[in-house]
């Protein structure tokens, strides 16, 4: 009787003793030193330099230029950075005015100005990458009183409570108009000029001579 009483006191210790564990297992070691599961990912979004096959961050004012009617490409990478398979993660591209989404992942909705897309599940370390293709409106629907602008791009991921978002950078010039081309004044035209005035002088001076 009285072993039956020592095993089942043993038996509850370790019962209570696994549920501690577990239920304190947040961001610590587990049982038998097994990491416990967390969960992360990393969204990072880049624009293509204009004329290049080069993904930067951000280009700035002082970067080449995007031109009306051109067409912007964007990389949206997301990394599983956890230890654990990240299942059904969605992901989201805001796309921003004067841009119009040609090819790409998922859904655009129109009124919220908005891509979505299902990325699936990911494995541990696992990384995927999609491509967005847009069209920079034409010259008469951009700002009438900005001749160069800059906009941001911004996607998102999330599964479950777990969420990360990036942003590009670019900038838009607008076609300046060419003015009207002045004759020149040049030597040539003020010899031709004086010429024409002397013409005239002698024209003069002749009809007056024949009065």
């Amino acid at each position: 009787m009285k072993k039956l009483a020592v095993f089942l006191a043993t038996l509850s210790a370790f019962i209570f003793f696994a549920n501690s564990v577990s239920a304190d297992c947040v961001g610590q070691y587990g049982q038998y030193g097994q990491p416990c599961n967390s969960y992360s990912i990393l969204v990072d979004k880049m624009v293509q330099k204009p004329g290049t096959s080069d993904y930067v961050d951000n280009l700035s004012v002082s970067d080449p230029r995007y031109k009306p009617g051109q067409t912007v490409m964007f990389k949206v990478t997301v990394k599983n950075t956890s230890n654990a398979t990240i299942g059904e993660l969605t992901a989201k591209d805001y796309v921003p005015s004067y841009l119009t989404p040609i090819e790409g992942p998922g859904t655009y909705d129109s009124a919220t100005r908005t891509v979505t897309w299902n990325g699936g599940y990911f494995g541990v370390d696992e990384q995927k990458t999609w491509y967005f293709k847009m069209g920079v409106d034409s010259q008469a629907n951009l700002p009438a009183n900005q001749g160069l602008f800059c906009l941001v791009n911004k996607a998102q991921a999330w599964s479950n409570d777990k969420t990360d978002d990036d942003s590009s950078q670019f900038c838009i010039e607008k076609q300046v108009a060419t003015p009207p081309k002045v004759p020149s004044a040049g030597p040539e035209m003020g010899l031709a000029l004086i010429a024409i005035q002397l013409a005239g002088v002698g024209a003069g001076i002749y009809l007056k001579k024949r009065a």
